[in-house]
């Protein structure tokens, strides 16, 4: 990590074992990874973000890793992903956009092994403790609708003004009790990011 500063690194696993009275087995677990970083470019204007473009490839990978070693499984098994930021007051909407777009989604792919499906993100402005949902889609393919969830992060202490707070999620499976239909995770081909 040479470009970015962090402040802090967080990693929750959330593990549904039952739901509406019925047993989960296996629990469905989502991890999700934050990290809490210096924004280079608060309180002032930059025409050139290249330099939260290349922060954005490095939490990619390392986020992501963490996730699955949270998770507990090889990179293969992870099921879907998805990606978050919040700036901090003194920065701008467009600071998250080049930390997540450009870059970050490559090494994410490559920590859950493919991902030939986009990235699902959200981002938004806001300071210490303000909620952040990270959208989730199947890894390989977008029409898995099991797998169209959120996960929920907060920090009581991030993003402050000059920080982004940066999330990636990684699940080992869909929702718990899925029956909305679609195309089910074991017979999704990944060859084109939808099926």
């Amino acid at each position: 990590m040479n470009k970015v500063e962090i402040r802090k690194i967080v990693v929750i696993v959330d593990e549904t074992r039952s739901e509406m009275g019925k047993l989960i087995e296996p629990a469905t677990r989502r991890a999700a990874a934050v990290a809490v970083i210096k924004n280079p470019f608060a309180g002032s204007y930059s025409e050139d973000l290249s330099d939260l473009m290349e922060i954005g490839a490095e939490l990619g990978g390392v986020l992501g890793q963490r996730c699955v070693e949270a998770l507990g499984i090889t990179p293969d098994q992870a099921q879907s992903y998805g990606k978050a930021a919040i700036v901090g007051e003194n920065g701008e909407l467009e600071h998250a956009a080049a930390i997540l777009h450009p870059k970050l989604g490559a090494p994410l792919r490559q920590a859950v092994d493919k991902g030939a499906a986009l990235v699902p993100s959200s981002k938004k402005m806001g300071g210490p403790g303000t909620p952040l949902d990270v959208p989730l889609g199947h890894k390989d393919a977008a029409y898995v609708r099991s797998h169209f969830d959120a996960m929920e992060v907060r920090l009581n202490d991030a993003p402050r003004a000059n920080e982004i707070l940066v999330a990636v999620c990684v699940t080992d499976s869909g929702r718990p009790l899925p029956r909305v239909g679609g195309l089910k995770h074991e017979e999704a081909a990944g060859n084109d990011g939808l099926r």
